[in-house]
């Protein structure tokens, strides 16, 4: 893997997936990493200080106009090797979760973050996927993240199959409306052979996740990473778990 934008990195997974990474045996030589408020993301910048692969991008992308922008500054850097992977992380869980007590604004907010950032993000990087795709050596005509793909943070409350216990209307609804929009990508990209797939990264100990969570980042965040590279085009459009499990939909 050549390169990797990951959204949402100023902390929790994000952030975890950028260290995890980093540590891996062969890191990628490119990790763009976006944050909202670059003054809040400490640790983050600590970590760009000590690792030159390290690319920190400040940005709203609930600011669909600044799109063009980040783009066009990810391909000043990767050129005509293109962008291997997109990693739509960044998400948002809003606290009001029974039909009661759902407020429309909540709703909104949450589909808008969850669901239609990741794909309007994934629309404005599809030249330098494809780009990245068509630049594949003879070794890696295999779909993948060496090649490139699009991973779409979900969760397995999206599942439908899997809700037993209802509520939470806005996050589950999201996360739904983003797997059925995975599977669409996976479709409509396969021509270009860049990998699609949703997945759900355990319940973590995270801000979102709650201090009650079984999985620390750190766990998590490293079996997503040798999950992810053992993605091939059979696991095109599907939907799984951090370990590699496939989750129902």
């Amino acid at each position: 893997m050549n390169s990797i934008l990951i959204t949402g990195c100023n902390r929790g997974l994000g952030l975890g997936l950028v260290k995890a990474l980093v540590k891996s045996s062969k890191p990628p030589h490119h990790i763009f990493a976006t944050c909202r408020n670059l003054d809040k993301a400490t640790e983050l910048k600590d970590l760009a200080n000590r690792n030159p692969s390290i690319h920190i991008l400040e940005i709203d992308l609930n600011n669909f106009e600044s799109y063009a922008n980040l783009v066009s500054r990810i391909g000043e850097v990767v050129k005509e090797n293109g962008l291997n992977v997109l990693f739509n992380n960044a998400g948002v869980a809003p606290k009001s979760t029974r039909i009661t007590t759902i407020k429309l604004e909540d709703l909104m907010q949450t589909l808008q973050t969850n669901t239609v950032v990741p794909i309007m993000l994934s629309k404005a990087c599809l030249p330098l996927l494809k780009q990245a795709a068509a630049a594949a050596t003879n070794g890696e005509q295999e779909m993948g993240v060496k090649r490139a793909a699009i991973i779409n943070m979900s969760s397995i409350l999206g599942s439908i199959e899997a809700n037993t216990d209802g509520a939470m209307y806005a996050y589950r609804t999201s996360k739904a409306a983003l797997n059925a929009a995975t599977k669409s990508m996976s479709i409509d990209l396969f021509q270009n052979k860049i990998l699609c797939v949703c997945l759900h990264p355990g319940w973590v100990r995270t801000d979102m996740g709650g201090s009650n969570a079984p999985l620390d980042v750190d766990t998590s965040s490293s079996k997503i990473i040798e999950t992810l590279f053992k993605f091939n085009g059979s696991n095109n459009g599907g939907f799984y778990q951090y370990d590699g499990k496939k989750l129902p939909w």
